[in-house]
């Protein structure tokens, strides 16, 4: 009970020495409200840009491999003249890929093309078509807010239909619902089915909110999807439990089966995964992480020394209520806590000063642009243990030379 009432008194002493000091707290606090708001402001930002990038390469499908005539990044002696002259991948190959894969659960096919859209005698001009076999969505994450997705006959038998990403529906229907309607890609009537649930752009600028589907088979009655205009690509996914390197390697061999390429040819086909992504923006967020901590870690210091000074100017003021202190029996520990806590609360008080300027400007930034900015509870956690930190360092120091002066040196002090 004693130490707690010890411990009692030295905050209110601490608190009172702030309150009472009402500049001298202002300027302890500036420095750490600054640098509190630089370093935690520059990982909410890299925080947020990493989870959407992640989101977005997420959403091109988990344990996806693409297979493709060019790679997604190019090194190595390869001359890149030889990457012309690779076969595109092809409708036939993806259902020999199913065939003769063991670890593929499911593969798709898909190409583009960008279309003229009219329904009566409005337009909307290059839009992206994409056609895509039946299994795309069980690949591709998305939701379809009204209407269905194709059914099998839809895709066997290459029916009119398609389904519109938000933003076509609603520039081109606006308040009529679509489903059910007829519109014209490119001049072939085409029967809506559905509409995409609205996604938004990712980091990436791809979204399903610009974009039609419709199925392969009607797709190549429009366009040529074996030109290399149309980006023809394979998606394949694994079995659960196959990692993306093990269905690389299967896909490997059994691509260059299809393609009858002898052991000493090199492959004419591209295996791209998400994870090529995912590693080069790991890197990236790791500088900046560095860099963040570093610009952040100057302005922390600069306020670290200001509490380091103004603590001492505190114990100068206060010597002779320290020794008064001393002498009525107090103990070191006692004045050295009260100083403790002071520049504790300094720093605390600045740290959540500048934590509540992110949080109005992470509100405001979500507000003013549509975006999903918020500070993680890690982050919140992070600025009060720096806060708490940087308190502690600056203050030991004052606070031990307090709590060792001689009680009869300092009420006699001037």
């Amino acid at each position: 009970m004693i130490v707690l009432y010890m411990l009692k008194e030295s905050f209110l002493f601490a608190f009172n020495s702030l309150k009472t000091n009402k500049l001298r707290t202002f300027l302890s606090l500036l420095g750490i409200t600054i640098g509190i708001f630089a370093i935690i402001s520059v990982f909410t930002v890299i925080d947020f840009l990493e989870n959407n990038i992640r989101n977005s390469i997420a959403t091109l499908g988990d344990n996806v491999v693409y297979v493709q005539k060019w790679p997604w990044a190019m090194g190595g002696d390869y001359p890149w003249w030889k990457y012309m002259s690779r076969p595109l991948p092809q409708l036939d190959e993806m259902d020999q890929i199913l065939e003769r894969s063991l670890s593929t659960k499911t593969a798709t096919f898909m190409a583009f093309t960008n279309q003229t859209i009219q329904l009566q005698s409005r337009y909307a001009e290059r839009v992206q078509i994409a056609g895509v076999s039946h299994s795309y969505q069980d690949i591709r994450t998305f939701e379809i807010a009204d209407g269905r997705y194709f059914s099998l006959f839809d895709s066997k038998n290459g029916r009119n239909v398609a389904i519109l990403g938000h933003k076509i529906a609603t520039d081109l229907f606006r308040d009529i619902p679509p489903v059910g309607k007829e519109i014209k890609i490119g001049g072939y009537k085409t029967l809506v089915i559905g509409v995409f649930k609205k996604e938004g752009e990712d980091m990436f600028g791809m979204s399903t909110d610009k974009q039609i589907i419709i199925p392969i088979e009607y797709a190549r009655t429009m366009i040529d999807i074996k030109s290399e205009s149309t980006g023809p690509m394979i998606m394949v996914k694994g079995h659960e439990g196959i990692t993306a390197d093990e269905l690389i390697d299967e896909l490997t061999g059994v691509m260059r089966s299809i393609r009858r390429l002898h052991p000493a040819e090199k492959e004419n086909f591209a295996l791209n995964q998400t994870s090529l992504i995912s590693q080069g923006f790991d890197s990236f967020f790791q500088i900046i992480d560095m860099a963040g901590a570093l610009i952040g870690g100057f302005s922390i210091l600069v306020g670290g020394f200001g509490i380091a000074n103004i603590m001492f100017v505190s114990v100068k003021e206060q010597t002779r209520i320290i020794g008064i202190q001393k002498a009525l029996g107090a103990k070191r520990y006692f004045i050295l806590l009260q100083f403790l806590y002071e520049a504790i609360m300094l720093s605390l008080l600045g740290g959540g000063v500048g934590l509540f300027f992110i949080f109005l400007g992470t509100s405001l930034l979500s507000v003013t642009m549509d975006m999903d900015f918020a500070m993680s509870a890690w982050n919140v956690t992070l600025g009060l243990l720096i806060s708490i930190s940087i308190g502690i360092i600056s203050g030991i120091v004052p606070a031990y030379q307090a709590a060792k002066l001689d009680p009869v040196t300092a009420i006699n002090s001037n």
